[in-house]
């Protein structure tokens, strides 16, 4: 990956400039302050999350899910 430095005045002037070009180019712009790094703006990895879905398509439904598991005289004998 493509790293870039950049003053943080020239940043701060060119901010959104410099956010387009980190998406579109996928460089890595190092802010710096009197030649010292103190940022690092990078791009965002377009990757799916592996925790949301991961189970899409494992599960089927069998029965009835609609009507209650138990009859009332069954919920009765509970109480």
């Amino acid at each position: 990956m493509k790293v870039k430095k950049m003053a943080a005045g020239v940043f701060k002037t060119n901010c959104l400039a410099v956010m387009d070009e980190v998406q579109a180019k996928r460089v890595t712009v190092v802010i710096t302050k009197r030649g010292k790094p103190v940022a690092k703006l990078v791009p965002v990895n377009e990757e799916k999350d592996d925790i949301f879905g991961f189970l899409a398509g494992k599960a089927t439904i069998t029965g009835d899910v609609v009507s209650p598991a138990l009859t009332l005289e069954e919920w009765g004998n509970l109480a």
